[in-house]
């Protein structure tokens, strides 16, 4: 290694040393509303200014500030002996929380729910399972659970799972012609951001929203219009209550949560109530298969780790489960950060 490699190689490990802010950054500022802010002031602002209209104080401010201009979420620039701050692109469209397409939820599970559970990251390494979840006086070591028992939990959790197919929902629906599968059952689908892209892509077809009880009312309650009358609720446990019968299932960021016996056991339920000619549409992010990326896939196995039982796998493994259900004509397409993989009865 030269001296300029080695230069480089020491930038590289100081960055990774201290990626663990990163989220923190993000979310911090977020949280305080210095992104809405500076997107409503329509002009660059001081850090004193910033700081005296969210309340916060000016030294503490300039470094956050400071901070977010270094890792390109800010800009920044000199005016009359001042340094004035606006937004990037990146943060008028993602992390304001009245940014069009918000990512403020995914912001703040990561910040604060994986951030607290990657400190127990060698525990889990070593035992090969994650510890108990503990969130207000709650403790579980099923992770659903611990956002599931109070209703803020469960609307952040779900506000979450939402924001990520606001952004991908379309593209991973373009991946395959589903036309000829007007009936569908969405599978875990939460909030129904996924089924609200499926009708506007099919306008004549009908999605049922199949998630647990609580989900389907939060669901009803928050998210879906009671005048969409193409996307129902269907409230029930996946792995024991009966399945509706449809012509698509859809399984969007489930089976990683899973191990492979739970991952067959669920498909081969959906084979079993699928419409012949039917079939099921899976949706995750896809290691390679010489598992060398991408680096996303490589990080959510560890969330999964962290997390729940399941991991990322690569194609062929996914074919696997599927053939073991009984699925066949597997197909794969990569469509941005997610892959989509049909499989038909």
């Amino acid at each position: 290694m030269n001296a300029t490699e080695e230069a480089e190689a020491l930038k590289m490990l100081f960055l990774y040393q201290h990626a663990y802010l990163i989220p923190k950054i993000m979310f911090t500022a977020s949280d305080l509303g210095v992104f809405d802010l500076l997107m409503e002031s329509k002009e660059p602002l001081t850090s004193m200014s910033i700081a005296e209209r969210l309340g916060t104080s000016p030294f503490g401010m300039e470094r956050l500030l400071d901070a977010c201009v270094g890792l390109k979420f800010l800009q920044v620039e000199r005016k009359d002996n001042q340094t004035l701050y606006g937004n990037t692109n990146l943060a008028n469209l993602y992390l304001g929380k009245r940014s069009p397409k918000t990512q403020y939820y995914s912001l703040k599970n990561h910040a604060e729910f994986n951030y607290t559970r990657a400190q127990h990251l060698t525990d889990a390494v070593r035992e090969g399972e994650g510890r108990t979840y503990r969130l207000s006086d709650s403790s579980t070591k099923i992770f659903f659970e611990a956002f599931y028992r109070t209703e803020r939990g469960l609307r952040e959790f779900m506000e979450f799972m939402h924001e990520i197919w606001s952004l991908c929902g379309r593209d991973v629906l373009n991946a395959f012609d589903l036309s000829h599968f007007p009936l569908v059952c969405d599978v875990g689908g939460c909030t129904g951001a996924l089924a609200n892209e499926y009708i506007s892509l099919y306008p004549n077809s009908t999605v049922t929203i199949f998630d647990l009880p609580e989900v389907v009312e939060t669901g009803k309650k928050h998210f879906v219009s009671s005048e969409e009358h193409r996307i129902t609720f269907h409230g029930g446990d996946f792995f024991k209550d009966p399945i509706p019968e449809a012509d698509l299932y859809i399984l969007s960021r489930t089976l990683h949560c899973f191990t492979d016996e739970k991952c067959v056991q669920l498909l081969t339920r959906l084979h079993k109530a699928c419409k012949p000619g039917g079939g099921v549409l899976v949706v995750e992010i896809v290691l390679n298969e010489d598992r060398t990326g991408p680096l996303e896939a490589h990080i959510y196995g560890l969330v999964m780790l962290l997390a729940t039982q399941g991991k990322e796998r690569t194609p062929s493994e996914y074919n696997v489960l599927l053939s073991a259900a009984g699925f066949k004509e597997i197909q794969q397409k990569k469509t941005g950060l997610f892959d989509a993989i049909l499989g038909r009865k």
